[in-house]
């Protein structure tokens, strides 16, 4: 069994958790925390070139993740590879989160918003509201997938979980001091910075990551909804 982890970052998609949560991320590993990334799809349909092939850009965006996860100090990227924009709250599914939970045993589970309303990535709707699911009850109950018990993977109890995306915001996140590194590790996502077509992606991201800050005490500020589950 592998000892347990402080954050475990649960996404659909290579580049959301740098969007979402990077600048939190690279806090957490300066102050020595382990985090651990599990990506589920490898965002192969992630483009507008004709050209390229979706096995081609899966490749290339997982390498993308792998070198922005390095920046930023994560510990290990776990890549699942269900279909990029094809993702569904089945049991199976469901059953291979509650695998990554009970293997990595996270103080703290990072993921996408279930309930943000209208446009938002039908994967990230998916992917929020099966973590959470996974996280509670399934994680936690013994009799939940005894076949993981089998072998090894016992239950385990999430303290809390931190979805961003959120409209429903109740933690902020000072990035001040990691903002850099956060813009370093979007960087890395070369493939997905072209799409956006921003010419100056530094500025761009901190008028992004002010706005967000607006409501706080801080700068530049990652917001979340913080849930905290029962002990």
């Amino acid at each position: 069994m592998k000892p347990p982890i402080d954050i475990l970052v649960i996404t659909a998609h290579p580049d959301d958790a740098e969007f979402g949560a990077s600048g939190t991320v690279a806090r957490w590993t300066a102050e020595g925390r382990t985090v651990v990334y599990v990506i589920c799809t490898s965002g192969e349909k992630g483009t507008t070139d004709r050209h390229m092939r979706p096995e081609n850009l899966g490749r290339i965006r997982e390498g993308e993740q792998q070198a922005a996860a390095e920046v930023l100090g994560v510990q290990e990227v776990v890549f699942l590879r269900y279909a990029d924009q094809s993702l569904e709250d089945t049991p199976a599914f469901r059953k291979h989160v509650v695998e990554m939970i009970r293997t990595y045993r996270p103080h703290t589970v990072v993921t996408t918003d279930p309930y943000r309303r209208y446009v938002w990535h039908r994967d990230h709707r998916i992917m929020g509201q099966v973590v959470l699911d996974a996280v509670f009850p399934f994680a936690r109950d013994h009799m939940a997938y005894p076949d993981l018990m089998e072998r090894g993977l016992e239950p385990h109890k999430v303290k809390e979980v931190l979805f961003f995306g959120a409209e429903d915001i109740n933690y902020y996140s000072d990035i001040s001091a990691t903002f850099d590194r956060k813009v370093a590790a979007l960087k890395c996502h070369d493939s997905q910075m072209r799409e956006l077509g921003v010419t100056d992606l530094e500025e761009w991201l901190r008028q992004r990551y002010r706005q967000l800050a607006a409501k706080s005490e801080y700068e530049v500020a990652e917001a979340f909804h913080r849930v905290k589950l029962p002990g």
